[in-house]
């Protein structure tokens, strides 16, 4: 299915500041703007899938309770760093990155935006890193005990 995602908000250009930064994170850039809403697409992309806009009916934005916008990573580090981001941009902690269940092989982080939106980073990758790290590039080149 090819498609796209929208969430509500009621400012528009603080909407614009956090999710910018956000979804940078995940090399996710705006490419369309206008007075009632923002697109969203893969660097690169013409695509949009991620708008955040005002009401069609002019009503105020809410959230959905049970409602959930998730964006698939290319590694954990992508997971943590996008709620951190959030957290910094005065989002609100939904929980903490991490395996889910415990003993799981997801590894997710949730965030609410500005409005309330539920929105969700995860993986299934178990790398830390998509380029080898330092400590996997010296490991590799220790002789290996036979």
């Amino acid at each position: 299915m090819n498609g796209y995602v929208m969430v509500g908000t009621n400012d528009l250009t603080s909407a614009k500041k956090f999710y910018d930064k956000l979804l940078n994170v995940l090399n996710i850039k705006a490419i369309y703007s206008d007075d009632v809403c923002i697109g969203y697409a893969n660097d690169g992309s013409d695509d949009v899938e991620f708008y955040v806009t005002k009401p069609a009916n002019g009503e105020p934005a809410t959230y959905g309770n049970g409602t959930q916008v998730s964006f698939l990573t290319k590694t954990r580090a992508q997971v943590v760093e996008f709620h951190k981001t959030g957290l910094d941009l005065g989002g609100k902690n939904e929980g903490d990155p991490g395996l889910r269940p415990n003993d799981g092989d997801v590894y997710y982080s949730y965030v609410r935006d500005l409005e309330g939106n539920k929105i969700c980073a995860y993986t299934n990758s178990c790398l830390l890193y998509t380029s080898p790290s330092p400590r996997d590039v010296e490991e590799s080149r220790m002789p290996s005990s036979a």
